[in-house]
């Protein structure tokens, strides 16, 4: 609304915002992301061993290739090579929404729920290296950027064997140490805390996938998500505020590849990897069917706060970087396609309701 009531107001502040929270503020959204990836892949975890993890991972892979795809194959149909730089976009999984729209589909304790969670952390951490490799935020410079980053895994290492059990000297050392490697390299600083969370030394129990730490948990990874799991709220707030801003009539051809091909791609490229790993050996988890996995699909389609952070990185401030943002704002219309695919094919809720008529 403020957007596009008052743009000029609105731009002012957005820039003012930006820097403070793209590339510090969401440094600790990353972090918070990151540790559910070391939790859920140690011993014990939900991404433990490599067979439970395999089929969420193939699954994340095709949900990314799919959207990819669709996405390129579009923009070169309706000859817009400027959109190019925006593949990845439609490859993001939103996954507090995603996960809030199988909750309202699926029956308590369904594991479809928890395949889908695995499938989003796995998408996430894939989008990660993706962000990494292919979006650098200015020119390269390797060489320093490799030297600084080994002194913050170093400092981390020692942190580490030393048994050093407050987060702070990781955050404060390595983490800043990484910042600088990453944003004097080229690379988005915004990451710079995803490789000094693994050092993190953590209690030998997994919660579940985005279950809080016990109160009473003192490791420093626990304490890391006490400390930080309110701010980053607060920190995902500001940067709705300061990114998502854009004038409705910005719509164009980078809104219509971004959505058509997040909507599409996802549960194509989801449901086609399975198909191949199944076929390969894999099982589908227990109690989960074919028709539960078109669901997930549909409700991994949801990129929103991802595919908005994978927008500003591709594109610089401008028509086309307002037209992928509305691209991933509209993603969210994967909760109703999500809905409505889960009401034809008779899936969780629907289920029930059917049985009844």
């Amino acid at each position: 609304m403020w957007a596009n009531t008052a743009a000029h107001s609105y731009v002012r502040i957005a820039h003012a915002l930006q820097f403070i929270v793209n590339d510090i503020g969401m440094a600790f959204f990353f972090a918070l992301a990151t540790k559910e990836v070391v939790e859920a892949t140690a011993p014990g975890g939900a991404l433990h061993p490599w067979r439970r993890a395999a089929l969420p991972v193939v699954a994340a892979t095709g949900g990314m290739i799919g959207p990819a795809l669709i996405y390129v194959a579009l923009v070169l149909l309706w000859r817009q090579p400027s959109l190019l730089r925006g593949w990845a976009i439609p490859c993001a999984t939103d996954i507090a929404f995603s996960y809030l729209v199988a909750k309202a589909i699926f029956r308590r304790g369904h594991p479809a729920v928890p395949f889908l969670l695995l499938l989003a952390i796995a998408d996430d951490a894939l989008g990660l290296i993706v962000l990494a490799l292919f979006y650098p935020i200015g020119d390269l410079h390797l060489v320093v950027g490799g030297l600084l980053m080994a002194a913050a895994l170093g400092v981390s290492l020692v942190l580490r064997r030393g048994k050093t059990l407050n987060f702070w000297p990781y955050i404060l050392a390595g983490g800043a140490l990484s910042w600088c490697a990453l944003f004097w390299g080229g690379l988005h600083p915004a990451l710079a805390l995803v490789p000094i969370v693994p050092f993190l030394p953590h209690a030998a129990r997994d919660p579940g996938l985005f279950v809080p730490a016990p109160a009473e948990a003192r490791d420093p990874l626990s304490e890391l998500e006490h400390r930080w799991k309110y701010p980053v709220q607060i920190v995902l707030l500001l940067f709705g505020l300061a990114n998502a801003g854009v004038e409705v009539q910005q719509v164009g051809t980078g809104t219509w590849a971004v959505l058509a091909a997040i909507l599409a791609g996802k549960p194509i490229g989801i449901i086609a990897t399975v198909v191949t790993a199944v076929a390969a050996g894999l099982d589908l988890p227990g109690h989960v069917t074919w028709r539960d996995l078109i669901v997930v699909g549909f409700a991994a389609a949801i990129g929103f706060t991802v595919a908005l952070f994978f927008a500003i990185v591709a594109f610089p401030a401008g028509p086309l970087l307002n037209q992928a943002k509305m691209g991933a704002l509209l993603s969210i219309s994967g909760s109703a396609a999500a809905m409505a695919a889960a009401a034809l094919l008779r899936v969780g809720r629907f289920e029930k309701r059917a049985a009844r008529l």
